[in-house]
């Protein structure tokens, strides 16, 4: 076969325009209006012809308009301005260096298998990943020493198209490295940067990209390479493709390709953030560094390699986590384990339930916990859940103890509010509220604008979806072949007066898509209310392989296509970052309508509310911790049902009633300025109430504030004078191995009897027989709460008790318990193991209850 000699063709940008390169390269303009509209007034048709993709423009322009701009003092201007901003923004700090000024040099890694920055680049495929590209973009603009580490997709996530009956259709359009954002990374020696892995019987291999996301760099791996095997390149062909081996060979490359990449470019973090279990691997590979590095043993090395590691589930399903074959990771994994000096059913059992139980398959989320020091869900709800599926792991302590903490999700806001929304924020709540979405009094000045202004901007953001969504549905039906009567019909749909309801998400049969269909007669009165016109605009995929998915689809493209609705109700083909932007930024209400509890968090309510949409939801994930009737509306009130049909009925008759009887009458009442004073007061509400908390600003803050440093300061201070607090570790991990079974409270007695008065204090004395176990090793507890209707301790919290003497071979201890309510109350007495080193329970799950 002939070879070809490949080359790159780059425009040659005049000296006077060298800046845009500069541009064009930090997705910062993802996010800078200001830079974004210089980028995009280079040519604003290649700008929508390429996704809006500054690079391709950049590529495809003409050099006859390069010219014309280099003299063109008016945009000169303007590009001199965007960089010098960007000149000004990447040499601050943000708050992270002045709030801890002794963290410096440290480097937290954010690990996760799809990031969604753009829409020209394609690395994504849902709320997970437009999470991550959020996280990265907050965690810039506060100057967190922060780098992404993930995969580069030649395919990234499938195109949808529908056919002709409504059934979605999916293309994998192949992405042009050269072409997007990104730069290949090289060394000293130019020489590209590649990292290999440890395949059966082969080295894969990847190269590392860079993708600057203002001052976070983000380094995607690619196996699509030369020195790869045909069926190794295709490793990152595509996004969740493949079958379960391919699946493997990706969150291989991800999490042990990812570390060494890491390596590779000299950045040796302090903590690695698992943004959901794909990259679980990397434990295994950092301990495998440690082991080498500081000369320790595989317990010593996971010891300090978990210290650094931190764990956030996604997922509130125990099937939606990533599970492999034990012969499939015998086949990757043997080789791993004899180079960890374990044996490979040791390392499988880091990934069961039953670490014992060889027929059980491997399941990344426990991988993942297991290496880590602490985990968190994405909204208290899904805490809560999370525990739930978790309690195994943590054998004697009670739901409420489970150590998986919550840290809910947010959006960064500058991402998703409008050019015009912007101008109004910056008008009323003055030019530093980007850099403070995180305050409250900042968002308390939202009273400052007049109504007339705000539900301006609010019609005309309205109105430009309303454009959008005709030219999308008329171009829709083209590639249909649909009728010249349908297409002409696409011109006129929707009515920019009208009430408009968003609903968009990936189409999972669990988050009920067609509720709203459940009683289409009722449905279609609502729509036509001439008095009380209402549209809706619904957008979403299904998984490839999801036919109840894409059923629903189908369902929802016949219900729009009756003649009586279909000019209110449109269904946007391919929900990208592109479609979201439009919707949030201009539909009136949100619409979510999930089955409870199986939303983690969501984040596309979240979008609307810097632009003063509504949120009407079911209360599940983010919603159950923001509604109130001040800020939007509650379909049920969070009630659990035995039957879903009883529940999709009850749910769907809420829905309707709220439609018709509280949120459309709201928007059509009126004053005599023709203003909806109600409506623009609950706006302004949501806007102060909501998002100060739900955006990824006060996200990140948390993640530093309460995961980053204290890990980073574990790591530290088990990594010093070569990991010398280890080997003591070990030895007290194994008094309770051999000695834990002998441990035992003999004997618990209180002094004041059952009938106890407010105010008074309980006196507890406990024995306890230690075998051995030295007593500073434990704390021995009594937890006390209310007893519910079975006796048993509710919302319990624990004290430790003092130590006061021993009495044949048995250490004797005391505590108190105030009474400070009355009510029915009990208590029990528990030891559980102590080291000033050690994360108890979540490192260490040992406890001993009084019988």
């Amino acid at each position: 076969m002939p070879r070809v000699f490949s080359f790159q063709v780059s425009p040659t940008l005049p000296d006077r325009l060298e800046a845009l390169n500069k541009l064009a390269l930090n997705l910062r303009w993802s996010w800078d209006h200001s830079t974004r509209d210089v980028l995009e007034s280079l040519s604003p048709d290649l700008w929508e012809e390429t996704n809006h993709n500054p690079r391709l423009v950049l590529g495809r322009i003409s050099q006859r308009r390069l010219v014309e701009l280099a003299s063109d003092e008016a945009f000169l201007a303007e590009l001199d301005r965007a960089a010098s901003n960007m000149t000004e923004y990447m040499s601050g700090k943000g708050w992270f260096a002045p709030a801890h000024p002794d963290a410096a040099g440290v480097v937290f890694a954010y690990f996760s298998a799809e990031f969604g920055l753009a829409e020209c680049i394609p690395n994504y495929a849902g709320g997970l990943g437009i999470l991550a590209g959020d996280h990265l973009k907050s965690a810039s603009d506060g100057g967190v020493p922060l780098v992404g580490v993930g995969l580069l997709y030649q395919h990234g996530y499938f195109q949808q198209y529908l056919n002709a009956d409504g059934w979605q259709q999916e293309t994998y359009p192949e992405n042009d490295f050269s072409t997007l954002p990104l730069t290949p990374e090289s060394d000293a020696q130019k020489n590209p940067v590649t990292i290999s892995v440890e395949f059966p019987g082969r080295l894969a291999y990847a190269r590392v990209w860079k993708v600057q996301v203002g001052r976070v760099p983000l380094y995607l791996l690619d196996t699509n390479i030369p020195q790869n095997s045909e069926e190794d390149r295709h490793i990152t062909g595509s996004l969740y493709g493949g079958d379960g081996e391919l699946r493997l060979q990706q969150e291989i490359i991800l999490g042990i390709g990812g570390l060494r990449a890491l390596a590779a470019l000299g950045i040796h973090p302090a903590v690695c953030h698992m943004n959901e279990g794909h990259s679980a691997f990397l434990g295994l590979e950092r301990t495998r560094a440690l082991m080498e590095e500081l000369g320790v043993s595989f317990f010593e090395a996971r010891q300090l390699a978990a210290a650094g590691n931190l764990f956030t589930s996604h997922t509130p399903v125990q099937a939606g986590f990533d599970r492999f074959d034990p012969k499939l990771m015998a086949t990757y994994f043997a080789p791993f384990a004899e180079r960890l000096g374990i044996t490979l059913e040791r390392l499988l059992g880091y990934g069961r339930q039953n670490p014992v139980d060889p027929g059980e398959s491997f399941n990344m989320a426990y991988l993942a916990a297991r290496f880590s020091s602490a985990a968190n869900a994405v909204s208290r709800l899904h805490a809560v859940v999370t525990r739930k599926m978790a309690r195994s792991m943590w054998p004697g302590y009670s739901l409420e103890e489970i150590p998986v903490d919550s840290v809910t999700n947010g959006v960064h806001i500058r991402s998703w509010v409008s050019v015009e929304m912007t101008g109004l924020l910056n008008r009323y709540l003055g030019h530093r509220w980007a850099e403070e979405t995180s305050e409250s009094g900042v968002w308390e000045r939202i009273d400052r604008i007049p109504d007339h202004e705000l539900w301006r901007v609010r019609q005309i953001r309205r109105e430009r979806l309303v454009n959008y969504a005709r030219l999308t549905l008329e171009s829709q039906l083209r590639r249909r072949g649909s009728s010249d009567a349908e297409v002409d019909a696409a011109r006129s749909v929707l009515n920019p007066d009208a009430l408009t309801i968003g609903f968009a998400r990936r189409f999972a049969t669990y988050k009920r898509a067609t509720l709203i269909l459940r009683d289409v007669p009722r449905l279609k009165r609502i729509l036509m209310n001439p008095e009380r016109p209402v549209q809706i605009l619904i957008a979403g995929k299904a998984h490839p392989h999801d036919s109840a998915g894409k059923d629903l689809i189908r369902q929802i493209i016949h219900f729009a296509r009756d003649p009586e609705i279909r000019s209110r109700v449109v269904f946007l083909e391919n929900y990208d970052i592109r479609v979201a932007r439009h919707l949030v930024q201009g539909v009136d209400v949100w619409l979510n309508t999930p089955r409870r509890p199986n939303e983690a968090s969501g984040t596309s309510g979240m979008k609307l509310l810097p632009n003063g949409g509504l949120n009407l939801s079911v209360l599940d994930g983010w919603w159950a911790e923001g509604y109130d009737r001040e800020v939007g509306w509650a379909i049920g009130r969070g009630e659990d049902y035995e039957s879903e049909e009883y529940q999709d009925t009850v749910e769907a008759e809420a829905l309707y009633n709220l439609l018709e009887m509280d949120v459309a009458p709201l928007f059509f009442e009126h004053d005599h300025e023709n203003l909806p004073r109600r409506w623009i007061a609950k706006i302004k509400n949501s806007m102060k109430c909501l998002c100060p908390i739900f955006n990824t600003n006060r996200m990140v803050t948390e993640y530093v504030e309460r995961f980053y440093i204290p890990a980073a300061k574990r790591y530290s201070n088990l990594s010093a004078q070569r990991g010398a607090k280890l080997g003591p570790i070990l030895e007290w991990r194994k008094w309770f191995r051999t000695a834990g079974s002998q441990v035992k409270i003999t004997r618990v007695q209180t002094e004041n009897g059952r009938d106890i008065r407010v105010g008074q204090k309980i006196r507890v004395t406990a024995s306890v027989f230690l075998g051995g176990i030295p007593p500073e090793f434990v704390r021995v507890q009594v937890v006390s709460g209310s007893l519910n209707s079975a006796g048993k301790i509710v919302n319990g919290s624990s004290s430790d008790m003092n130590r006061t003497g021993m009495a044949e071979k048995e250490y004797l201890y005391e505590g108190q318990l105030e009474c400070v309510e009355s009510g029915s109350y009990g208590f029990r007495v528990r030891v559980i193991p102590y080291h000033p080193d050690v994360r108890v329970p979540f490192e260490h799950p040992w406890v001993v209850w009084a019988e």
